[in-house]
């Protein structure tokens, strides 16, 4: 038997402010995204935001739906249009924020898992790490790869 580890390292940041220009902006897109929200039932309204190798970013939000689970999160609105707007284009980070009330959450609203699973699908179809930033009021987990997110990543089809 061989005992192992597996650890992650991320960064934390006080606000948006403290972010390297680029990154700042894709926060702010995802906060934006926040106001995209059709989210009637959670009031849970979640935005996020993808940027591409050439700098260009592409927004989304969650979409709820009274048919639950007829919904889909934030995050894989904004992947799956990135992916069909722009399919030989690489997806090089990501951003993630979500509001109640229309006040950003105090701490970062992680992916679930379903989420975790696309982001790394599309990490590897790129063969480039995508960095992950999970933005809150007073927080904000920068993460250089979605492994840190998702460690043993599913890969083997």
């Amino acid at each position: 038997m061989t005992n192992k580890e597996i650890k992650i390292a991320y960064l934390e940041y006080q606000s948006i402010d403290e972010l390297e220009a680029k990154d700042k902006e894709l926060a702010q897109a995802a906060v934006e995204a926040t106001e995209l929200a059709y989210a009637p039932y959670s009031k849970f309204n979640v935005g996020a935001a993808v940027l591409f190798e050439d700098g260009v970013i592409i927004k989304g939000s969650n979409q709820e739906n009274a048919a639950y689970p007829s919904g889909l999160c934030a995050e894989r609105t904004a992947l799956f249009y990135a992916s069909a707007s722009r399919p030989d284009k690489a997806m090089t980070a990501i951003a993630i924020a979500a509001s109640q009330d229309g006040q950003l959450c105090e701490t970062p609203a992680t992916p679930c898992g379903a989420c975790r699973q696309v982001m790394a699908q599309y990490q590897l179809k790129s063969g480039l790490p995508m960095m992950v930033l999970l933005v809150g009021a007073h927080k904000i987990w920068k993460f250089e790869k979605i492994d840190d997110l998702l460690p043993l990543i599913f890969d083997s089809i």
